[in-house]
């Protein structure tokens, strides 16, 4: 059997920082189930948030995403998140990430929700590429081992302490055990779970289920990120349409051509994500479309082809010319707020295991992420689990400035007849049920489905039916605590609850009975 210091879970920018942080103290495998570059991270075009310009301060940044937060951020892990930014940024400058630079220095745009100019990006809107690319190129130069097509089943321990884990090899279809001193998971989140996503085919909530099968505490799980503006097309993946195409000045029109975001909120445009895709929402019910347009005609062409060369080379491969012609866009699901409930070392409550990135719930993001805090949030914890393995293997208390209440999943007697339990379905489900805009009668409806597909369940033997296994416990535990938490706050809205309460200002939380 193989014995590692560190066994990292997942190829994405999570995965491959710590990865590369960990090999200065130890022995590192990391373990991915598919190809090293098939994550997330790449997707990410909007940039990483940092308070390093002339006119910025942590303090500024601290106080843009608590707002953004709606009640719920860990202020403790916000106020490291943005103290400790710039000198990860200098970290990932070392690693030779090519930040985009103006006259010699970091050029920094606006998102929606933040208060100043803070956003770095690399080649325009291709920055979670340049980081990928970057990393994953340093690990295979490293004495770091890649075991490529390996998915983690099982997180194995010994004595209330991580001892290893059990992988399947997704080629041979053997099972192996792997044993080592720490686990770090860094799976990514559970997109997939949603009819229109965002997110690639892995993000299915791997983490999540390895940790609360383990014993491990999950946490605001209701608060599912959607972004306002994905590609809606026929045919077409929804294709992320960046924040920052808005923050340069891109305009919201219905199909009739009416620019309706001022009507909705005095911040038009630059609202925050939430309140966005809900405006979104109801201005395609009210016009009877399936999407919207996003307006970019008035912005100089070579400003938008030079600051979203992406973007611009995948419209144009379906046949749209953004300098001139309107992007249909409407809301998909980006980003997982919750997930494995960690503190400030990016420890969770079993000694040993550690989780970082999407798949980990640090408390930065409260109810609404601010954008591009979700790669900060990587770097700066990933090297804060590293620096904690250096000191003991003890578990310390996971703090957190907000209230937390404690549950199990119920256990539903479940539905007699139900839809047949596949992906599709699935991903409908979700979307119709638990998505933008909720209510309890649909919650309870999805509860009730889910808990008799669960039961339904067969022993899983191989990728897609462990992955099937991960999204259905994913998805339980998503709904049930948007079923739990009875008011509207941040991502989560409900329209029989549709206002905040004072006396839901506190953490939902799920722990294996």
């Amino acid at each position: 059997m193989s014995y590692y210091d560190y066994i990292m879970v997942g190829s994405g920018i999570a995965g491959l920082y710590t990865a590369l942080l960990a090999k200065e103290v130890g022995s590192v495998l990391i373990l991915t189930k598919g190809g090293i570059e098939d994550c997330n991270t790449k997707h990410a075009q909007g940039g990483i948030a940092a308070p390093i310009g002339e006119n910025d301060s942590p303090e500024l940044h601290f106080r843009d995403t608590i707002n953004a937060g709606d009640g719920l951020c860990d202020s403790e892990a916000v106020r490291i998140l943005v103290n400790e930014a710039p000198d990860r940024i200098t970290d990932l400058i070392r690693f030779g990430v090519p930040f985009d630079t103006i006259d010699g220095e970091i050029a920094l745009t606006r998102e929606a929700a933040h208060s100043v100019p803070r956003i770095l990006h690399a080649g325009g809107d291709a920055t979670g590429e340049h980081i990928e690319v970057t990393l994953s190129r340093r690990v295979r130069m490293s004495s770091i081992q890649v075991l490529e097509y390996c998915l983690a089943t099982e997180i194995l321990l010994g004595n209330g302490k991580v001892k290893g884990v059990r992988a399947l090899d997704c080629r041979t279809g053997l099972a192996e055990d792997y044993e080592c001193r720490f686990v770090i998971l860094a799976t990514g989140g559970a997109g997939r779970l949603f009819k229109y996503t965002t997110n690639s085919d892995v993000a299915t909530g791997d983490g999540i289920a390895l940790a609360f099968q383990a014993g491990a505490e999950i946490t605001d799980m209701e608060f599912f990120q959607f972004h306002p503006t994905a590609i809606r097309l026929p045919g077409v993946p929804p294709f992320l349409i960046s924040e920052a195409v808005r923050g340069e000045g891109g305009i919201l029109r219905n199909v009739e051509g009416y620019r309706f975001m001022p009507d909705y909120t005095p911040e038009a445009e630059l609202a925050p994500r939430d309140v966005v895709a809900r405006s979104i929402i109801y201005e395609m019910r009210k016009t009877g479309s399936d999407r919207v347009f996003l307006d970019v005609t008035h912005i100089p062409s070579h400003r938008v082809t030079t600051r979203f060369p992406h973007i611009y080379s995948f419209c144009r491969a379906h046949g749209l010319d953004i300098t001139k012609g309107l992007i249909p866009v409407a809301p998909a699901a980006h980003y997982l707020m919750g997930g494995i409930k960690v503190n400030a070392w990016g420890e969770t409550n079993i000694a040993g295991l550690f989780a970082a990135g999407e798949t980990a719930c640090t408390g930065v993001h409260g109810a609404n992420r601010l954008a591009s805090n979700s790669l900060l949030e990587v770097i700066v914890f990933s090297k804060r689990i590293i620096d904690r393995t250096k000191e003991n293997d003890k578990v310390a208390p996971i703090s957190g400035t907000v209230k937390t209440d404690c549950h199990t999943l119920i256990k539903r007697k479940g539905l007699g007849s139900v839809p047949q339990l596949n992906l599709p379905n699935l991903e409908s489900l979700l979307w119709d049920k638990v998505g933008i805009v909720r209510s309890g009668e649909g919650l309870s409806e999805a509860a009730d489905i889910l808990a008799s597909w669960q039961k339904l369940l067969p022993q899983p033997t191989d990728r897609p039916s462990y992955e099937l296994n991960n999204m259905v416990l994913s998805a339980r535990l998503m709904t049930e605590a948007a079923l739990l938490r009875e008011e509207s706050r941040g991502a989560h809205f409900r329209t029989d609850f549709s206002q905040p309460s004072p006396d839901w200002q506190r953490h939902i939380v799920f722990k294996i009975s």
